[in-house]
């Protein structure tokens, strides 16, 4: 979005590098499920990719703190596959409608493109670039690209008509590329002069009417705009105005000062507006950025929607604590309150024949049993001790998908409790924070890994290894 100082991402042509092989194996389609908190939908694969049966795809973005991008054209599959692996990125939006947009030839844009992002684990920001504000120097752009009508006959009803309408060609174009009701749809609104009545006006009831009509058709109402013209806008209509318009859930500012939050309290936008994760921040405009050997013209932005990332406290074994900030080794008679995680564990693994007793914090014979023939499954040595080292390749079992900086849930625990077996110190959340970010960038230096942050279906292998 060039809602600042230039024109709505122009299409580019992005040169491509060599990026690496990807892995494809099965567990590719079961980290899409663990990756996303979605466990039970049908997954497919196309290729050798994860793909989320027709139907099963979530309302997106969801709950998200985290990095994303935006680029007018799509980008293909295999430079999204790269950027999934090598960038901070988790994010990312599309122009899915408007007829103002320059990207009207979206090639890479499909129903499987969708599918295929949100199975990994992308949240998607579907954006419509149509009518612009009447005041807007830089529109139309084309013959059938009217702007906002600034009439004020009858409460400015023509721009609440065209609202109304952007909405529906919105909704009809999210459904046809598989983006569900109750996904938040954004409404691309370029820098315009405030000071103009008519012009500023008649935009607001283009919201007020986008907005509403949206939710009669069971979508969120997103809104990017410049801080300093449409973000104002709508503030001032929630504090001075309050109840009399339809006012989007959630705001997209553009403000270029290239810090990566969305405290945006200024003399544009209240601190009490949007807040609990209801706003993004575009925070750097067009540039180029190259990870995986792929270049990408973006915008960059930080995004707290949703309420934010967040994960429900986990329950193993009705009620087993199995978060501890260290992992011992055991061998028969020893008797801790690890012991009983360890019994839990293995028995969610599926060794539930040898008789363990989960009441209990005794290493007794059935455990060892269970020990020696889950090592002997997973191929490490048999044993019917357990070492400290075997913990490194039993806690992160379960754990799949692509995770990053706002990733949450099951596999997010996982990979916390593994670092922290492997010495690595990480607060047990469940969500992919800073913290986290630096936990895995440390274990990936250990290990001689690209350090980017980034764990890959092939790191996970590398986790479940042990030792």
């Amino acid at each position: 979005m060039r809602a600042l100082t230039r024109p709505r991402n122009d299409p580019r042509t992005s040169p491509s590098g060599q990026f690496r092989t990807r892995l494809t194996t099965t567990l590719v389609a079961l980290a899409a499920v663990a990756g996303l908190g979605l466990g039970g939908l049908a997954v497919t694969r196309d290729q050798g990719r994860a793909v989320l049966a027709a139907g099963s795809n979530p309302a997106t973005p969801g709950a998200f703190t985290g990095y994303g991008f935006d680029q007018c054209l799509a980008p293909t599959q295999a430079k999204m596959d790269a950027w999934l692996d090598n960038s901070p990125f988790h994010a990312v939006g599309i122009y899915i409608s408007g007829n103002s947009r320059a990207c009207r030839s979206q090639p890479n844009l499909t129903r499987t493109w969708v599918s295929t992002q949100l199975a990994r684990g992308w949240r998607l920001l579907p954006i419509t670039l149509g009518p612009q504000a009447s005041c807007q120097p830089r529109y139309p752009k084309y013959n059938d690209d009217p702007r906002i009508n600034p009439d004020p006959t009858s409460w400015w009803s023509k721009a609440k008509a065209q609202g109304k309408l952007e909405a529906e060609r919105a909704v009809t174009a999210a459904k046809n590329l598989g983006i569900v009701p109750r996904s938040t749809l954004f409404y691309d609104l370029e820098g315009f002069d405030l000071g103009n009545t008519n012009c500023r006006e008649s935009a607001l009831r283009f919201v007020h009417a986008w907005t509403l009509r949206l939710h009669e058709l069971g979508y969120k109402s997103g809104f990017y705009s410049s801080a300093s013209s449409g973000i104002k806008m709508v503030d001032d209509a929630r504090v001075n105005h309050p109840g009399v318009f339809a006012l989007p859930d959630t705001l997209w500012i553009a403000r270029w000062d290239g810090v990566a939050n969305t405290t945006t309290e200024t003399r544009y936008l209240r601190s009490d507006g949007w807040t609990g994760g209801n706003r993004l921040k575009q925070y750097q405009g067009g540039h180029n950025e190259t990870w995986g050997g792929v270049t990408i013209n973006i915008d960059r932005n930080w995004l707290d929607v949703g309420g934010g990332s967040r994960s429900r406290t986990e329950t193993h074994c009705g009620g087993i604590r199995v978060d501890y900030p260290s992992y011992p080794g055991f061998s028969i008679g020893t008797s801790r309150p690890e012991v009983r995680a360890l019994k839990c564990l293995l028995v969610e693994q599926g060794m539930t024949s040898y008789g363990i007793n989960l009441k209990s914090n005794y290493y007794g014979r059935g455990a060892a049993n269970a020990v020696n023939a889950w090592l002997t499954r997973e191929g490490f040595r048999p044993s019917t001790t357990w070492r400290a080292g075997h913990w490194k390749g039993l806690l992160p079992r379960g754990g799949a998908g692509w995770q990053k900086r706002g990733s949450s849930g099951a596999s997010v625990w996982r990979l916390q409790r593994a670092l922290i077996a492997r010495g690595i110190s990480v607060p047990l959340s469940g969500v992919f924070d800073r913290a986290t970010d630096s936990a895995v960038r440390s274990y990936e230096s250990s290990r001689g890994q690209a350090v980017n942050g980034v764990v890959t279906p092939a790191l996970w292998n590398l986790l479940y290894r042990g030792r």
